[in-house]
Parts: structure tokens; C-alpha cells; sequence
């Protein structure tokens, strides 16, 4: 090897072990970065040493932005009919080499399979997107912060936000809502409000910060667009309560308990059975309101039986004391009644 050659071959090692020396993010050098390389020549005439001579080199580092929006979490959320502000969770992270605003925008699917592999059937509605102001990971009404963008995200950084919705009554078991959170890549220009779009730069290379989109096509998304989204998806259990009522005769002033006929006098036994169907969601806080027929007297020594069970169609006098009786009106509440049971309100009046 000649001497220029060693030359050429040490400043050329220099200039590499500088460029190992720069922080790299996930997708490289920071953008806009000046990266100047500088080359020395020196060598003889007649066997004495010139001048060196020296040439530089310098580029700006481009723009690669990439970003990705992720479900959080591997499963549909579990909301109940008429639920309010029923949370899912995303995480939006700033894949780029440079620090970007990310404008947000949260949909609802029209049909067709949602995230979790149900068929989106229904809409949510009061639909918002809030920060995770805290960075605790969960949802704090009056804490976290309502947004439409998320503001100057470092390049490597992550940020999480929840898509929040109010649920309608009316859903049925099995019933699914699917929503999409979107995240568009924008300038960074000033704090406290999102900047323009980003666009990529077309053409040639310029000496300038160009800007390339670097985000992929997973999930149905397209390449390379500077926008990426993720679903997520709200399934309904509800409970599916079937209330009957009915009646029996006791006994009878004449007959007593021996084929009793529905005569004035005679008692008879009001049943409420409430019976919750297989593969519902657990009822809660069930109260029963019976408005007595004016014909008919409230028996206040047999008093109300509450929690009783059925054998067949016919209710069983096994419940326990409760309830109450006030100017004509029968009121009890039963225990939580959890799918495939059934529990009674159980109490007696005479015919007038």
C-alpha cells in the first residue's frame, strides 16, 4: 500500500469512528443533522514534504417518518347496556428520526369483522380520545386530558391515549362495537397547537431535510403514507331477565284449604319469579315495585319471602323475610341474580 493510499485509509477510519460516536434513535441519525467528513492529502516533491491539502464533504441528514399505532392489550373490552365512558387503550409511538405532532382521529367500523373477530353490529356514541396525562396507564376521569393531537413527541417516544364512549341501551349479549384510532403524522412547528400535515418530498434528493414515510402496511394500513391505525372493540354482556307473575288459591272461608274456590275471603299467593338466561351478564340492584289490585287485601302476618327458588313453573316458599308494604304497594330487592338462575318475591292477599 502507499503512503496517500495509508492516508487516505486513516482519515477514512476517523470519519467512521465519528459517525459511530452520534445517539441513534430507533430509525437512525436525528434529522437535520450536518454531517461533514473531511479528507487530507499529503505528500512530497523531490523528497520534501508539501503542504497538506485537504477536502470536505458535508449532508443533511433526511427525514424518515415512521409511526405506529398499537391496541393495548389483546382483547375486546366488556361493557354493559347504557355504560358511560367505557375505555380502550392505544399506544401511538414516534418511530421517525425527529420530533413530530400526531393529529388524532377515533372512528367507528360500518359492519364487517372488528378487532377481536365479532361482527361489528352497533355504534357507540359520545365518542372522545383523552391522554394519559398522569402515565399511570389507566383511565382518571377529571385527571386525564382531552385532545384531538398529540403535541411535539420526541423522536423513540411513546404515548398513550384511551378512546372513550358512552354505550346505548338496548345492546343484547354478543353485541359489538368496533372502533378505530388513527394517528397522522405533523409538523412539530410550536407547542400548544398541531402543525400542518407532513408531506413527503418528491424527487431528487435536495441539499435540504427531505422528508420520506417510512410507516408499513400491518393491520390493513397502508404503506408509506405518513398514517397509521389500530382497532379495538367494545363486546356487550347483558342480562336477559324474563319476570312472571302469577297467582294461586290457598284456601277459601268454606272450603278452607280442601279444593278452595277464588271467593271473597279466600288467600291467595302472589309469586314474582325473575329468571336470568344462560350465558348473560350478572343482574344487580333488581327491585320490585307490585301495585295491589284494589279487590284485594295485603296478608301482613304471612309478610314477603325475597330470594326463593322455583321447581319447574311453580315458586317454592323457601325464601327469606324481607321487603315492604306501604298504601297498597308491595317493594323488595332480590340478590344478584348471575345467568342460568332464578330468584322469587313471594307474598299473600285476600279477596275482599
Amino acid at each position: 500500500m502507499t503512503k496517500t493510499m495509508r492516508l487516505l485509509a486513516t482519515a477514512s477510519g476517523l470519519a467512521v469512528a465519528a459517525l459511530a460516536a452520534t445517539p441513534a434513535w430507533a430509525d437512525g441519525t436525528t434529522a437535520g443533522l450536518s454531517i461533514t467528513n473531511t479528507v487530507t492529502l499529503n505528500y512530497k516533491v523531490g523528497g520534501v514534504d508539501q503542504a497538506a491539502v485537504t477536502a470536505t464533504d458535508s449532508f443533511t441528514v433526511d427525514r424518515k417518518v415512521n409511526l405506529v399505532v398499537a391496541e393495548v392489550g389483546s382483547s375486546t373490552t366488556t361493557v354493559s347496556p347504557g355504560q358511560t365512558s367505557a375505555v380502550t387503550a392505544f399506544t401511538v409511538t414516534n418511530s421517525s428520526n425527529a420530533a413530530l405532532d400526531f393529529s388524532l382521529a377515533a372512528t367507528q367500523l360500518s359492519g364487517g369483522t372488528a378487532a377481536h373477530g365479532g361482527t361489528d353490529n352497533f355504534n357507540v356514541s359520545n365518542v372522545r380520545i383523552y391522554a394519559d396525562t398522569n402515565d399511570n396507564g389507566s383511565f382518571d376521569a377529571g385527571t386525564d386530558t382531552l385532545i384531538t393531537y398529540l403535541d411535539q413527541v420526541a423522536a423513540d417516544a411513546t404515548k398513550r391515549v384511551f378512546v372513550v364512549v358512552d354505550v346505548p341501551l338496548g345492546r343484547s349479549t354478543g353485541d359489538v362495537a368496533g372502533v378505530r384510532l388513527t394517528a397522522t403524522a405533523a409538523e412539530a412547528n410550536a407547542a400548544g397547537s398541531v402543525g400542518a400535515a407532513v408531506t413527503q418530498t418528491s424527487g431528487a434528493n435536495t441539499a435540504d431535510m427531505d422528508t420520506v414515510f417510512a410507516d408499513s402496511n400491518t393491520n390493513g394500513n397502508t404503506a408509506r403514507d405518513g398514517i397509521h391505525f389500530a382497532d379495538d372493540d367494545y363486546t356487550v354482556a347483558s342480562a336477559s331477565l324474563v319476570v312472571t307473575k302469577s297467582s294461586r288459591i290457598v284456601s277459601d272461608p268454606l272450603n278452607g284449604t280442601t279444593q278452595p274456590k277464588m271467593i271473597p275471603g279466600a288467600v291467595v299467593e302472589y309469586c314474582v319469579a325473575v329468571a336470568n338466561a344462560a350465558g348473560s351478564a350478572t343482574a344487580t340492584n333488581i327491585a320490585i315495585s307490585d301495585t295491589l289490585p284494589t279487590a284485594t287485601t295485603f296478608v301482613s302476618a304471612f309478610g314477603i319471602l325475597v330470594n326463593g327458588t322455583v321447581t319447574g313453573s311453580t315458586c317454592n316458599a323457601d325464601g327469606t323475610a324481607g321487603g315492604a308494604h306501604a298504601s297498597g304497594v308491595v317493594t323488595a330487592t332480590l340478590s344478584d341474580i348471575a345467568a342460568g338462575v332464578t330468584r322469587t318475591a313471594l307474598f299473600r292477599v285476600t279477596v275482599n
